[in-house]
C-alpha cells in the first residue's frame, strides 16, 4: 500500500518505518524543512532503539521518503493519510488541535480520490467528527465532492520499545463505522496480525476514549504505588517487600508498580491532563483523577525533600551528582522529566548539580536555563562517574542500565560523602549501608 504519515515527531516517524518495513511505501512530510533535509540523509530528531536503522534502510530502499509538503507528488500517491501532529497542552490541560486541524484542512485541499484520513494523534473525544467537518470545507471550497472516512487509530508505543511494540503489537484499536475504511485498515494491518488476531474494531469515540482511558489507568497505578510509599515511609515498611507482595497477584500486577520519582514524559501528563479537562466540560468532577495528577505532581519534590531533610535547605556549599536525565530510560524526551523539578530545587536553593545522561544530554541543553550553564550551577559530565568526584551525594533519578550494578567501590572513592538518593529504588539498601553508605530510597 503507498500512504502518507503527515508529522515526522516521535509517533510520525516510528508509524512510517515500520510501515515501510512491511514493504508499504511511505511518504512522511513535515513543514520542518531542516527536519526534512535531515531525515534524508539519516539523522533522526528523536532518540528511539532500533529506529534509526529501519528508517536509513527503508529510505534506501525508496520505501520511505520525506517531504515538505503535500504539494509534492510522492505525497499524494496513496489514499490513505495519517495525521501524527502534536497536540501540545494549553493551559487549561485541553489538548490543543490546531496542527491537526491544519493538517486535516491541507488533506481536504488535496485528494483527489476515496481517502481513509487516520487520526494517529491523541485527540480528544470528538475530534474525528471536528476533521471530517475541516475536509468537508476545504473540498466545499474546492467545489468537489470526493468520499472520504476518518478513522481513529490511537497509538500506544512505549518510548523507549516503541519499533518492538509496532511491529510486534498486544493490540491495534481502530476506530471506524465505514465498511469500505475498515477493509483498508484491516488490510494496512494483517501483516502485523500473523500469529494472531489482535486487531480491535469498535466506534470511532470508542477508540479515541480507549486511548485516554489506557494512559490514565497506567498513570494511576503509578500514583497509587507513589502514594503507598508514602505511606510506608512514614510507618518504617520497605515498600519493595510490598511491591512484590501485591505484584504477585493476578488481578494486579507487576507492571507500573514501581515507586519513583514520579512520571513524565510526552504522553501520561498530557492524557492525564486532558482527560481532567473534558470531564469538566461535561460538568463532571473527576476525583480519582484529579488525585492522580496531584500524587503525581507532589511525587516530583519527594527527593529534593529527602536531600533537604539531611543537607538542609541551605544548600549553597554543597555540589551534588545526578544520574539520569530522560523522563525514562530508552528516551532523551525530557517533557514533564522529575529532573527538571529536582534541579529547580537544588540549584534554587544554591545547590552546584554535576549531572550525566546516556543519551539526553543534547536535549538537557535546550530544554533548561541557559543560565543555569553559564553560571556553572550545572554542569554536564562526559561520563557516569565523572559526575561523582568531590559531591555530597549521588541522586539516582533515571533508572539506566548502566546505572543499575555501577562500581560502588570507586564511587566510594570518589565521592565527598558516600551518600546515595536512590530516586528509583535501585540498589539494595542493606548492601549499600553494609559497605558503609548511607542510602535513601523511596519508602524504603
Amino acid at each position: 500500500m503507498k500512504l502518507t504519515i503527515i508529522g515526522t515527531g516521535y509517533v510520525g516517524l516510528v508509524t512510517g518505518a515500520c510501515f515501510a518495513e512491511m514493504g508499504n511505501t511511505v511518504t512522511c512530510v513535515d513543514v520542518d524543512v531542516r527536519k526534512i533535509e535531515n531525515l534524508r540523509k539519516g539523522v533522526l530528531p528523536i532518540y528511539e532503539p532500533g529506529l534509526e536503522p529501519v528508517v536509513i534502510n527503508n529510505h534506501k530502499e525508496g520505501r520511505l521518503r520525506f517531504a515538505t509538503s503535500l504539494d509534492e507528488p510522492a505525497a499524494l500517491e496513496g489514499n490513505v493519510f495519517f495525521i501524527a501532529v502534536g497536540t501540545p497542552p494549553g493551559e487549561d490541560g485541553s489538548a490543543d488541535l490546531q496542527y491537526v486541524l491544519a493538517a486535516a484542512r491541507d488533506v481536504g485541499r488535496h485528494i483527489t480520490g476515496y481517502s481513509v484520513i487516520v487520526d494517529k494523534s491523541t485527540v480528544p473525544v470528538g475530534t474525528a467528527g471536528k476533521v471530517h467537518m475541516a475536509v468537508v470545507e476545504e473540498l466545499k471550497k474546492r467545489s468537489v465532492d470526493i468520499e472520504f472516512d476518518v478513522v481513529s487509530n490511537p497509538e500506544f508505543l512505549k518510548e523507549g520499545a516503541a519499533v518492538e511494540d509496532f511491529m510486534k503489537p498486544d493490540r491495534v484499536v481502530v476506530g471506524t463505522d465505514s465498511d469500505k475504511a475498515r477493509t483498508v485498515m484491516h488490510d494496512l494491518y494483517a501483516p502485523f496480525m500473523r500469529t494472531h488476531e489482535r486487531l480491535f474494531f469498535m466506534g470511532v469515540k470508542e477508540a479515541e476514549m480507549t486511548k485516554y482511558a489506557a494512559n490514565a489507568m497506567l498513570a494511576t497505578k503509578i500514583s497509587f504505588m507513589n502514594e503507598i510509599s508514602n505511606l510506608c515511609d512514614r510507618l518504617g515498611v520497605d515498600v519493595e517487600s510490598v511491591r512484590q507482595g501485591i505484584g504477585s497477584d493476578s488481578r494486579i500486577g507487576y507492571s507500573f508498580i514501581y515507586p519513583g520519582a514520579g512520571y513524565g514524559g510526552s504522553c501520561f501528563p498530557k492524557d492525564v491532563k486532558a482527560l481532567v479537562r473534558m470531564a469538566h466540560e461535561q460538568g463532571f468532577d473527576p476525583l480519582i483523577l484529579n488525585a492522580v495528577e496531584a500524587r503525581n505532581e507532589a511525587q516530583k519534590y519527594v527527593l529534593f525533600a529527602k536531600i533537604a531533610k539531611r543537607f538542609g535547605t541551605d544548600l549553597r556549599n554543597h555540589v551534588f551528582g545526578l544520574w539520569g536525565l530522560a523522563f525514562k530510560p530508552g528516551t532523551d524526551d525530557m517533557r514533564e522529566a522529575p529532573s527538571k523539578i529536582l534541579l529547580e530545587e537544588l540549584i534554587g536553593a544554591g545547590a552546584r548539580v554535576r549531572a550525566y545522561d546516556p543519551v539526553a544530554m543534547d536535549v538537557s541543553r535546550r530544554e533548561l536555563p541557559a543560565e543555569w550553564f553559564s553560571s556553572g550551577k550545572l554542569e554536564l559530565a562526559a561520563q557516569q562517574y565523572d559526575a561523582l568526584k568531590g559531591v555530597d551525594a549521588l541522586i539516582l533519578v533515571t533508572e539506566w542500565k548502566p546505572f543499575r550494578h555501577p562500581d560502588f567501590v570507586l564511587m566510594k572513592q570518589i565521592m565527598k560523602q558516600p551518600v546515595i538518593f536512590d530516586g528509583r529504588n535501585q540498589y539494595d539498601p542493606a548492601q549499600l549501608r553494609a559497605d558503609g553508605f548511607e542510602y535513601s530510597g523511596i519508602g524504603r
